[in-house]
């Protein structure tokens, strides 16, 4: 499988009704129109952000990566469509182990073009909704937010979860003290090339609650980012 795949991203005439009905669990469709380009993409809407109700998250068929698209504004994309196959919720699985590689660094290993298997450390940052086999995860050297069935990776001995290390235990409070969550709050990014990109934090990671998810104004991707290592 492959870490990455990349996803370039008008309303039908039944638009008004799909603003009223809750789409999250809901199999869609639309066509993604970018420069000269139609694509037709298919997926499955996971969740509806409370901090940004118009902005929904999708795991699109055939990708790793969760995207961010706020699917009635975004006029790239048109005729967007709710498929009658709403998706069945699925039981949760795997016990314990689910709930030992919750918030872990792990080792995930994946197959390369050449042949041989590559090494991508990240951690597991929840279950998925709605596709709650699946878990969020994010890695070192790719800091946006993926999902996989981890539980069959691991059972393949392609997915080993790291040690606890001390580096990773909770800052100490004073008793009482409660955590200022960023959730909502309007964030600025400086690039290496001296630009800068601005966003939302839409997310606090429960397992890690200095871990937050991102979406910036000039993408549809997802970004994770420790707050408290980076500020």
């Amino acid at each position: 499988m492959s870490p990455h795949k990349n996803h370039e991203s008008r309303l039908s005439p039944n638009s008004k009704v799909l603003m009223q009905r809750n789409m999250v669990g809901c199999r869609i469709q639309h066509v993604w129109k970018e420069g000269g380009g139609h694509v037709m993409w298919r997926g499955t809407v996971l969740d509806q952000v409370p901090v940004n109700p118009s902005l929904f998250l999708i795991k699109y068929d055939g990708f790793d990566c969760v995207y961010g698209l706020e699917l009635h504004k975004d006029e790239r994309v048109q005729g967007l469509e709710v498929l009658p196959d709403r998706l069945a919720k699925p039981r949760a699985s795997g016990g314990s182990l689910a709930d030992t590689m919750i918030g872990r660094a792990v080792e995930h290993m994946f197959e390369t073009e050449e042949g041989p298997k590559e090494e991508w450390r990240g951690m597991v940052l929840a279950r998925a909704p709605i596709k709650t086999t699946w878990f969020y995860i994010t890695y070192e050297k790719d800091p946006v937010l993926y999902m996989y069935q981890l539980l069959e990776d691991y059972k393949e001995g392609d997915l080993r979860i790291m040690p606890d290390s001390n580096d990773s235990a909770p800052s100490e409070r004073e008793p009482g003290e409660v955590e200022e969550s960023l959730v909502g709050k309007q964030v600025e990014y400086a690039r290496e090339d001296g630009g800068k990109r601005t966003g939302m934090v839409i997310h606090q990671v429960e397992a890690k609650p200095s871990v937050y998810f991102i979406k910036f104004n000039d993408d549809f991707l997802i970004y994770v980012y420790d707050l408290l290592k980076t500020s």
